[in-house]
């Protein structure tokens, strides 16, 4: 830990901070000097890891390229304001991490010099000061111009008014400079992604055409022919409340060095369904599986599989304005879907890390995994890392297919303009065959790209030599292409969005329909299904003004729960909560829940209502 010193203070390993130097004022306008040399830039794809780039710093612009003369030569990979970012840092590992909402850069000094490293971070922050303090004075006097020749004289003349805008900006930036990076119990040293999770932070040119391509294709396909009517609704019940007034500056603010999985949000930011139903959410798209079983070629099949892995992340084009309920220790959530052919039941099998686990059988195929997130802030963008595995087994073939999730970034995190990314490579493997491999890649969008380039995607299906057999691509919110089959076509293209979604938390309607509770289904659920927690049922009639009360008090008896099963699995050592899943390891040794095959079971014969239930609420 650092000691406040000076102009400089630094309260933990891992902070943000804000260095007020160039002169005794803080609005001081002394251009500061260059600051030039190679640095380490986390890269997360194609070449992972740390690799040497060199940076200048001038006039609060930090660009960088590979090598000097490249600067010298004008040929930048990238550029950044340093003053519209927030800056953490790493004493330990001498690390240094910008966070523009758009842009985010993560940075190392090369030798393991703490002075070298202190100078970087000095040079930055009287080079964020400059530009700030720039940006006021420009606009202060602009405004002034404007006002002043057209005022009375004894207004003009007198010396006593607002505060000034160079004030008001500096403490505008101040207070947003003053959130803090995700807690350090999350992150680490060499925080990043994980290995099966990458991030494209410098996306090459042959992505650029080959989505353009893709995309081409795509718009030429028909739209998918709405789905027919179930039976089921197509409307929630009530419009989803504004939460514009809700300030998640003070939120994050106040619960500074806390694992934000752990904080209570207000009710205001939920949507009508948690995370257990989210899981069954991914199965919305279960029809590329069903075609996947049925087709005999190998490296098809693959393709198909990949389309269903990308079709998972679809909806969050829509839902970047609203989070889902926290299940509790204990919380179930069943889905029979007869048009589908499929039904699925998750529970909460630990709170403290959070993990939820699913399984889901039909005649074709059976689904399962078990996820637990972390989470990473830092400062405008908020990453959320999936560590789970996601299982497909086909019946009719035996392939068992495995991979993983990918990183998913909301960016802009603290105002009403946030949207979310997803980024990093899936692997996906048959562990019943090594016939042939898929490699996906979500890309991360280009720093000076338009949005038409966002939400990449390219994907092959490699054989056992390593030959791509299979290419395909698109975007992950408007389909996937495949020009290699021996027909090309659209392998997939998503359901089309209900009418005045934007006012149903942009849920689609398979989301619709996972919430509903008719009368017939009631007597048959377990006493811990989601569709009968009271918070939750209050949040999807949004009768904000009376039920607001009800909702703290249920979320308290909520959370009196979560903390007594908290003593239970620490103390206790039994998870006297857990029906439905075993624990187990699979054949990499990793800890993984898999269904006891017990649910449905009990479900049919003797029945919930005739089984003792644990009450959680």
């Amino acid at each position: 830990m650092w000691k406040c010193s000076g102009s400089t203070c630094q309260v933990s390993d891992l902070t943000l901070v804000e260095v007020h130097t160039g002169g005794d004022s803080p609005h001081d306008m002394t251009l500061p000097g260059i600051c030039e040399g190679y640095l380490l830039k986390r890269r997360k794809w194609p070449l992972k890891g740390w690799h040497k780039r060199y940076f200048v710093l001038e006039a609060g612009i930090l660009r960088y390229s590979k090598h000097q003369h490249d600067v010298s030569r004008g040929r930048v990979q990238g550029s950044l304001d340093v003053s519209l970012a927030v800056m953490s840092i790493n004493k330990k590992s001498n690390r240094i991490d910008l966070d523009a909402g758009d842009i985010l850069y993560h940075m190392k000094v090369i030798a393991k010099s703490h002075e070298l490293f202190y100078i970087w971070v000095t040079k930055l922050q009287a080079h964020r000061l400059f530009k700030k303090n720039e940006a006021a004075h420009v606009q202060s006097g602009f405004l002034q111009t404007l006002s002043v020749a057209g005022l009375p004289a004894a207004v003009r003349n007198s010396s006593r008014g607002p505060p000034s805008v160079a004030d008001s900006a500096a403490e505008y930036f101040d207070a947003s400079d003053d959130v803090l990076c995700g807690s350090s119990s999350e992150v680490s040293d060499e925080s990043g992604l994980s290995e099966g999770s990458t991030t494209n932070s410098e996306p090459e040119e042959g992505h650029v055409s080959a989505t353009r391509k893709y995309r081409a294709s795509i718009s030429k396909t028909p739209n998918s022919v709405v789905p027919k009517s179930t039976g089921r609704r197509t409307t929630l019940p009530a419009p989803c409340p504004d939460n514009s007034h809700v300030g998640l500056m003070a939120i994050l603010y106040n619960n500074i060095g806390k694992d934000l999985a752990r904080v209570s949000m207000p009710a205001a930011l939920n949507e009508p369904v948690n995370l257990l139903q989210r899981l069954c959410e991914e199965l919305e798209y279960s029809e590329l599986l069903d075609t996947a079983n049925n087709t005999s070629d190998p490296y098809q099949r693959m393709v198909y599989i990949a389309a269903f892995a990308i079709s998972g992340y679809s909806t969050a084009t829509f839902r970047n304005r609203y989070k889902p309920f926290n299940p509790v220790l204990g919380e179930t959530y069943e889905c029979i879907r007869e048009d589908r052919s499929f039904r699925i039941i998750s529970e909460q099998v630990c709170h403290h890390p959070p993990i939820s686990a699913c399984h889901a059988e039909s005649e074709n195929f059976s689904f399962w995994q078990d996820q637990r997130w972390k989470n990473k802030f830092w400062g405008k963008s908020l990453e959320i890392l999936p560590t789970g595995m996601v299982n497909v087994t086909l019946q009719r073939y035996g392939d068992h297919y495995e991979w993983n999730k990918v990183v998913t970034c909301i960016h802009n995190v603290l105002s009403q303009q946030r949207y979310l990314e997803h980024y990093g490579e899936v692997t996906i493997r048959n562990l019943k065959s090594n016939t042939c491999t898929c490699k996906i890649t979500f890309v991360k969008s280009r720093y000076w790209g338009s949005d038409t380039n966002k939400n990449e995607v390219q994907g092959t299906v490699l054989d056992q030599s390593g030959s791509v057999i299979h290419r395909f691509g698109g975007l992950w919110h408007e389909g996937i292409f495949c020009d290699t089959l021996p027909t090309p076509k659209c392998v997939w293209k998503p359901n089309p969005q209900p009418k005045d979604d934007v006012l149903y938390y942009g849920f689609s309607t398979f989301a619709m329909e996972l919430n509903e509770l008719p009368p017939e289904l009631k007597p048959l659920l377990p006493p811990t299904d989601s569709r009968l927690r009271p918070d939750q049922r209050f949040s999807l009639t949004q009768n904000v003004l009376f039920s607001g009360y009800l909702i703290i008090f249920s979320c308290n008896n909520i959370n009196d729960i979560n903390i007594y099963t908290i003593y239970i699995q620490i103390f206790v050592c039994v998870s006297i909560f857990i029906f439905f899943f075993r624990k187990a390891k699979d054949s990499c040794g990793r800890d993984v829940w898999l269904t006891n095959e017990t649910y449905w079971k009990l479900r049919e014969n003797p029945g919930f209502a005739n089984t003792e239930n644990i009450i959680l609420w």
